[in-house]
């Protein structure tokens, strides 16, 4: 097989790989997605718009080192090992992940070119895109599909205070972003503690919280710097 192809590249808020949502759907903050000039070609897309929903198929960009055959899902509190093919874990053979998200638009611009808007990729900012198929629901959605240990539920999330002096510091249209994601428990998994302070860079800010008792309350928002 020819080598794997960079199509495109994700762009969006999520700076790191902490306070990314473990599976894509479940936070609607919007990523653009801008395509290399070898696959600008304005025929490539047409269609496209009579979907409403895409499989995202990427490369683990920040995953180092070698596959292991076992790893430890955070669904079970990182303590718990099971086969690296049971998981979404970026620690596989081949560093490739599959995301579902839904199209928000497609525009053809001078500068960039063909731009994909979507909505709920758990996709690290700058990553590499190596394809996009389109989401059939005849074909792509089960309705007896079984969710194995990684069902879904309400205890994952969690309440989100922002005292009114930290939330003045993030613009407004920040705001929801960055709570849906502290609300989906960015620590890790394995290291969770209600006694420490944890920290996660989102958009332009870097933000502290802890938890406690299901309660995740900010205590520090600083602006990051721009880049010189």
């Amino acid at each position: 097989m020819d080598k794997l192809k960079i199509i495109a590249y994700i762009y969006n808020d999520y700076k790191e790989k902490f306070g990314i949502p473990r599976q894509s759907g479940i936070v609607d903050i919007e990523s653009e997605i801008v395509f290399e000039p070898e696959f600008s070609n304005r025929e490539a897309f047409r269609g496209l718009e009579n979907y409403n929903y895409l499989w995202i198929l990427w490369g683990f960009s920040e995953s180092h080192g070698n596959w292991s055959p076992t790893v430890r899902p955070p669904k079970l509190g990182g303590n718990t090992r099971m086969g690296v093919f049971a998981t979404r874990s970026p620690f596989r053979p081949n560093s490739i992940g599959l995301s579902s998200v839904k199209l928000k638009s497609i525009k053809f611009t001078d500068k960039k070119g063909p731009v994909i808007t979507v909505a709920g990729a758990d996709i690290l900012n700058g990553t590499p895109i190596y394809d996009i198929k389109p989401y059939i629901k005849y074909a792509d959605s089960h309705n007896d599909a079984n969710n194995g240990f990684a069902k879904a539920d309400t205890s994952d999330s969690l309440t989100v205070k922002i005292p009114d002096n930290l939330l003045e510091i993030i613009n407004f249209d920040k705001r929801a972003a960055i709570k849906k994601v502290l609300a989906q428990d960015p620590r890790p998994a394995y290291k969770c503690d209600n006694n420490s302070e944890y920290g996660i860079k989102f958009a332009e800010y870097n933000i502290k919280f802890i938890v406690e008792n299901g309660i995740l309350t900010v205590t520090d928002v600083e602006k990051l710097k721009e880049p010189q």
